[in-house]
């Protein structure tokens, strides 16, 4: 099923900025830079006004209608004991028995389970509602550590952020690597974090009160993933010592220094492979590996499968 149309179901107590995550990526219209469009409706129950956490007024676009034919129906936070109303709950799960692509962010989870999508279904929501989650819904396999869950056509995240990196694999798993990186960059966030990655990270305060957030240097790393880099050489780009650089940077991403630079190199070689025909040893010293022994090694251990098998899945899809 193609990714173009999105309906955002909104009830009364939405959280605007969980919703603003999805009009961001999906509702944002970026053609003129050669994204792709969406056609991008927020919806109500009635089609009338909905008021948000915030205490201000939403005007949707439509009523449920258009969720009976949006490829994506997306659930931003809601309050945890909000009622569904019945006509909600229905199109939800009309929507997704039809097959299209469900997905909430942060407690939009338990809308969900109230239209009976979670039985038996792996899923997350913010750690603290995780386990209220899990009692209301004893049949969901809920997985408070993760950021996001991708459990097919059913897709949920934790809170905040986490919905940004869970609409970013979609659009990577759906319309290729290069239109997420392209995204992510035009968003100026990472252009990607596992979903297995722990959600609850402790970040320590910084030495100076004016210390600098890591993320121009993700950003710089990202674009540069073919030179050597180490702990050595990256702490010292910042000004910190190696231990002080090393404890910061898992503090911020919940990643070694060393996890994350090779995920990002897989995600690069996931590109090439899909958008070029370069050979293995080529894209393996393209994307930072040295040699195609080092990239097998590592693409094998994150995605189940080779470069060469990767490349024969989705070369075609790509071209």
């Amino acid at each position: 099923m193609p990714l173009q149309k999105v309906a955002v179901l909104a009830l009364d107590q939405i959280a605007p900025f969980e919703l603003g995550t999805l009009c961001e990526v999906f509702g944002t219209d970026r053609t003129d830079d050669g994204f792709p469009p969406y056609e991008f409706q927020v919806c109500s129950v009635d089609g009338g006004p909905v008021r948000t956490r915030s205490g201000f007024d939403l005007t949707p676009h439509a009523d449920l209608a258009p969720l009976a034919y949006a490829d994506l129906v997306a659930v931003p936070a809601h309050p945890i004991d909000s009622v569904v109303p019945e006509a909600a709950a229905v199109a939800l799960r009309d929507a997704h028995e039809r097959g299209a692509i469900v997905l909430s962010v942060c407690s939009g989870a338990f809308l969900l389970g109230e239209a009976g999508l979670l039985d038996g279904r792996e899923c997350t929501t913010h750690w603290k509602f995780a386990d209220e989650l899990q009692r209301r819904f004893p049949l969901a396999e809920v997985d408070p550590r993760v950021l996001y869950v991708d459990d097919g056509n059913l897709l949920t995240s934790a809170g905040t952020a986490a919905g940004i990196d869970l609409c970013l694999h979609l659009v990577r798993r759906e319309q290729g690597a290069a239109l997420a990186t392209k995204l992510a960059r035009r968003m100026v966030v990472p252009p990607h974090r596992d979903g297995c990655q722990a959600q609850f990270v402790d970040i320590p305060l910084p030495e100076e009160p004016d210390a600098p957030t890591l993320s121009p240097l993700l950003l710089w790393i990202s674009e540069n993933l073919d030179r050597p880099h180490s702990v050595d050489s990256l702490a010292a780009s910042v000004y910190m010592a190696p231990r002080t650089f090393a404890r910061r940077f898992k503090a911020e991403t919940g990643a070694t220094p060393h996890d994350w630079l090779t995920t990002q190199r897989v995600l690069l070689a996931r590109q090439v492979l899909e958008e070029t025909d370069l050979g293995i040893d080529v894209v393996a010293v393209r994307c930072g590996f040295g040699d195609a022994a080092a990239m097998r090694h590592h693409f094998s251990k994150r995605l189940g499968t080779t470069p060469q098998a990767y490349r024969a899945t989705f070369r075609t899809v790509a071209a």
